[in-house]
This record gives C-alpha cells, sequence and structure tokens, in this order.
C-alpha cells in the first residue's frame, strides 16, 4: 500500500477532487495548511504592492493499494497543475498495514 500525501493550491481542490473521484477514489483526508515556498502571493494596498510568505494551501492524505498509485498520481498532477511556480508537491511512502476498525479485515481489502 502507499500513502500519496499533496499539497495543491485551495483553487485546484475541487478539480483535483472531481479526478480523484473519477478514478475511483471516494475517500481521503483533507485540511487546510499555511506553508512556505518559492511562490510569494502578493498583495496590493493602496496602490503598493507588498508579498507575504505565508502561502495558503490544502493538503490531501490518499491510502492506495500499490497499483493504483501510478493512476492516483497522475489524476492529481493532471488536475492540479497550473504551470506556474506553487503548484504543490506530491510525496508518496510505503504503508505497512491498513486495519478496518468496524471489521478487522487488514491489508489492502480494507481500503474498498
Amino acid at each position: 500500500m502507499k500513502k500519496i500525501e499533496a499539497i495543491i493550491r485551495k483553487s485546484k481542490f475541487h478539480q483535483v477532487k472531481e479526478a480523484l473521484h473519477d478514478i475511483g477514489v471516494n475517500f481521503f483526508s483533507y485540511w487546510d495548511v499555511t506553508g512556505l515556498g518559492n511562490e510569494k502571493e502578493g498583495h496590493v494596498y493602496r496602490g503598493v504592492a507588498y508579498s507575504t510568505s505565508d502561502i495558503q494551501r490544502r493538503y490531501l492524505s490518499i491510502v492506495v493499494n500499490d497499483s493504483f498509485e501510478e493512476v492516483t498520481i497522475n489524476a492529481i498532477l493532471s488536475a492540479a497543475a497550473t504551470g506556474e511556480v506553487g503548484d504543490g508537491k506530491i510525496f508518496v511512502s510505503d504503508i505497512n498495514e491498513c486495519y478496518r476498525i468496524r471489521t478487522g479485515e487488514k491489508g489492502g481489502e480494507s481500503l474498498n
């Protein structure tokens, strides 16, 4: 199993969510995060431009079976990309085990 963590623009969340649903990923966790990156959001106040270093993003955490890793990553890449600095990052790590609390199932079967 793989854990796919994606940090994306908040403005692209609905497109990413729909892309994930379209490929059959119907369960994932997400939350709003603030971070620092290469992109600097600019603001204008009374004609004076200034930038802030805190950038609002959405963090997604998805666990899939190994065979579904590539299709999940491709869905995120295609839906989240704008081609501009600040589109985000995707991290992939191994998951050793998973349990469904309700039934006690374990392994990849517990993800469905």
